[in-house]
């Protein structure tokens, strides 16, 4: 295939996470003769395989933000596709302690918020929540029913399955070097291995951490759109061996994230992360020494932990829309209405829930692609 050469198609999706292979397989039930180009050697290597796979209700986002109505409507989607194609997944609940006095007011906040967005919490005294967690500290705590947890990697298996099976295809090592969008058409030019022009009428820039950036190689878009954009990475510890929980548990949130939680994984082992690192290059190391922070942390509400049973795991990065000290951004799609590109959409932004809400959020881009 020399770089010359031009294959025309329907529909265009630049990067393979879970959000991309979501959108891809929503366009191909379209009949639309889909690609989808990944830079990496495989798909989902990026935010997708390096966050906490749970399954979000929808409790803390403003009120008809897309977070909100995305993540309400993508958990049910979720939940759905996952029975339907045998995806591992578990509807454990989550619990939302407060360990001060002075948190319970933010806990009542945090219940009527969910209310407002169809999520329902149930609130648990102290002595309640003795009784259901032993060795937690906590003087309240919401309840929310609907959280649950989900393979990830078998999440996205699963969407290529459907995309493939449609007609869609899968091209990694494809990195997009340059895009030219005009009157209607958008042209992009691949590199890699087998370099070669795509034209398509509709593109999805689905690229996460690249997406922001992959625009400044974008003629015909206005770069006055372009949002700014800062990371936030994410550290994550495992806990060695057995311990007392078979539900999710967090702390109350705090700026740039959800703070110190216990997730688990399918196999019921526990996982501690993520805290909130705000820095100017990609990397994906975990200090050890961070051990001691997060043990302070959790010992906030459980202090039983054993310190010396935490072992650094893995690490993410989101791509955040909001810096240090601002107020958290909601997801972020442009279409037509923004940006003048027919037949082109870019989602900037998508960070948590971005997993929850995948599904919705690919209903959402095909429909603004009609």
């Amino acid at each position: 295939m020399s770089s010359t050469e031009t294959f025309v198609i329907d529909s265009l999706v630049i990067g393979a996470g879970v959000v991309g292979l979501a959108v891809a397989r929503a366009l191909a039930r379209q009949g639309q003769s889909v690609v989808v180009l990944e830079q990496a050697a495989h798909f989902g290597e990026g935010i997708s395989s390096r966050n906490s796979e749970v399954i979000h209700a929808g409790i803390y986002y403003p009120a008809n933000s897309l977070k909100a109505r995305l993540c309400v409507r993508g958990r049910e989607l979720l939940y759905d596709f996952c029975r339907s194609h045998q995806v591992a997944s578990r509807n454990c609940g989550k619990w939302l302690v407060a360990t001060q006095p002075r948190q319970l007011s933010q806990l009542q906040a945090i219940a009527r918020q969910a209310e407002v967005n169809g999520v329902s919490l149930q609130f648990h005294d102290a002595a309640s929540v003795q009784r259901r967690l032993p060795g937690v500290r906590a003087m309240g705590a919401l309840w929310s029913a609907t959280t649950g947890i989900v393979d990830s990697h078998g999440l996205m298996l699963a969407l290529l399955g459907d995309l493939q099976a449609m007609g869609g295809t899968l091209v990694r090592q494809a990195p997009v070097m340059a895009v030219e969008s005009k009157s209607g058409l958008h042209r992009v030019s691949v590199g890699g291995a087998q370099p070669c022009t795509l034209q398509a009428t509709r593109v999805v820039n689905a690229a996460g951490l690249s997406a922001t950036g992959l625009t400044t190689r974008w003629r015909g878009y206005d770069e006055c759109h372009r949002p700014r954009f800062w990371m936030a990475k994410g550290h994550y510890f495992s806990y060695l061996g057995r311990h007392p929980f078979d539900t999710l548990i967090y702390p109350l949130p705090e700026p740039g994230g959800l703070g110190v939680h216990l997730t688990l994984d399918l196999a019921g082992h526990a996982r501690f992360g993520p805290d909130v690192q705000w820095v100017d290059a990609l990397d994906y190391q975990v200090d050890p020494g961070r051990a001691s922070a997060f043990a302070d942390a959790i010992r906030q509400w459980w202090p039983g932990l054993d310190s010396g049973r935490l072992q650094p795991a893995y690490a993410g990065i989101r791509p955040k829309l909001h810096g240090p000290g601002q107020p958290p951004a909601d997801f972020m799609i442009q279409d037509v209405t923004t940006h003048g590109l027919r037949g082109l959409v870019h989602l900037f932004g998508i960070e948590s829930p971005g997993l929850t809400a995948s599904l919705a959020l690919a209903d959402e881009v095909a429909e603004r692609l009609v």
